[in-house]
């Protein structure tokens, strides 16, 4: 019997990895993220979230204007050493530069979404949140799961302290007129 090799794991450099970092260190697992400097990996997902990112972006899709995109699980550029990955975001038709884009800049952003899972909830609830905020995002949403539906927590930034307010929670409907008119049924999560 022979041992498993131990992954060569990065090791971070002085003041933590940075953008040009992450966009460009070959090997990385998929869905990597770079918050306050350190690489943060995933893990695997479970039914519920994927199914409450499904049932987010197809609403989105289906209600966003011309001039805005949704995108699942891209990289948004907020500062050198905060590239966090949305689980959703809805991003401005003019940010796309093609198939090869792998990332936005925080003023590309207009509603950034986050399914918590358990490995991830410090980071779903209280620093992504500040880190978008901070980046001047105007929309944030955070989803929860409630016996296996989704209940939709909708913040707007507040222009003049820079955090965001809480504007309504949802749980059978999510209907609001910001950032744009939506309407989704979340109880569809059942019959996904």
């Amino acid at each position: 019997m022979t041992a498993e090799p131990v992954p060569a794991w990065p090791i971070p450099p002085e003041g933590g990895f940075t953008v040009d970092d992450l966009l460009h260190m070959p090997g990385l697992p998929p869905h990597t993220e770079l918050i306050d400097g350190s690489l943060v990996f995933v893990s695997p997902q479970r039914t519920f979230h994927t199914l409450a990112l499904y049932l987010l972006e197809s609403g989105l899709r289906r209600t966003a204007p011309d001039h805005l995109r949704v995108r699942r699980e891209m990289t948004v550029v907020l500062e050198p050493r905060q590239c966090p990955e949305p689980d959703v975001a809805v991003v401005s038709a003019a940010a796309e530069t093609g198939p090869e884009q792998t990332h936005y800049r925080a003023e590309d952003v207009l509603l950034a979404v986050e399914v918590v899972s358990p490995d991830s909830e410090k980071r779903d609830r209280e620093r992504k949140p500040q880190l978008y905020a901070k980046a001047g995002i105007p929309h944030f949403w955070r989803v929860e799961a409630d016996r296996g539906r989704p209940v939709v927590y909708v913040f707007e930034l507040e222009p003049a302290t820079g955090v965001y307010v809480p504007c309504g929670i949802h749980h059978d409907r999510l209907k609001t007129t910001v950032p744009f008119g939506i309407d989704i049924d979340l109880a569809e999560i059942d019959h996904l």
